[in-house]
């Protein structure tokens, strides 16, 4: 049930038009690489409103375990989120730029992979079939193909391995236990 509130509010979030606020824009921007940026970029409205949220929540969430003097903190995070984790809340979703889909279609193809069988992606894939299969595809595998175009785009391990694994079980998780609870917790995925 909590998942489909989830995707409730998303829908309803990324149907309202616009951009992330100029400060927000400008504070998410100041956290990237230089292609990292060009990565943000190409994200849509939605889905930078949405990154900045996720974001903005895991440098709150880290700096009250930071405030917490009981608390053991993260370790490369200095007591707080450092910039490879923030970026990996940023940028989790940059593969979906791929599909290049709008709010309606990735209802669809939501609705479609809930159904669908999972391998169904990776033979479209291969076959570059074009047209809406692959860009279901392409929707349905955005961790793995966000995560290359982050690794292209010379971003830290950290966050290119979040992008791939942020919709995985934290037992098939390389980040970190405790950052990726975090990041998994603000993503509210």
């Amino acid at each position: 049930m909590a998942g489909l509130l989830h995707l409730v509010k998303r829908f309803f979030g990324a149907v309202r038009p616009g951009a992330p606020a100029p400060e927000d824009e400008a504070w998410a921007e100041s956290q990237l690489l230089d292609g990292e940026r060009a990565v943000w970029a190409m994200m849509n409205n939605p889905d930078r409103r949405h990154a900045v949220a996720v974001a903005r929540d895991v440098v709150a969430t880290f700096a009250a375990t930071a405030a917490d003097p009981g608390a053991d903190t993260a370790p490369g995070t200095q007591g707080g989120a450092d910039r490879a984790v923030v970026a990996a809340a940023l940028l989790h979703d940059s593969g979906k730029v791929l599909s290049g889909m709008r709010t309606p279609s990735r209802v669809f193809a939501t609705v479609f992979w809930a159904v669908a069988d999972d391998s169904l992606a990776d033979d479209w894939l291969e076959a570059h079939s074009g047209g809406a299969r692959l860009r279901l595809a392409q929707y349905r595998r955005h961790p793995e193909l966000g995560a290359e175009m982050l690794r292209a785009a010379g971003s830290d391990p950290l966050t290119y391995s979040w992008a791939a694994e942020h919709h995985r079980p934290p037992e098939k998780w390389s980040v970190a236990l405790d950052i990726g609870m975090v990041l998994k917790d603000c993503d509210d995925d």
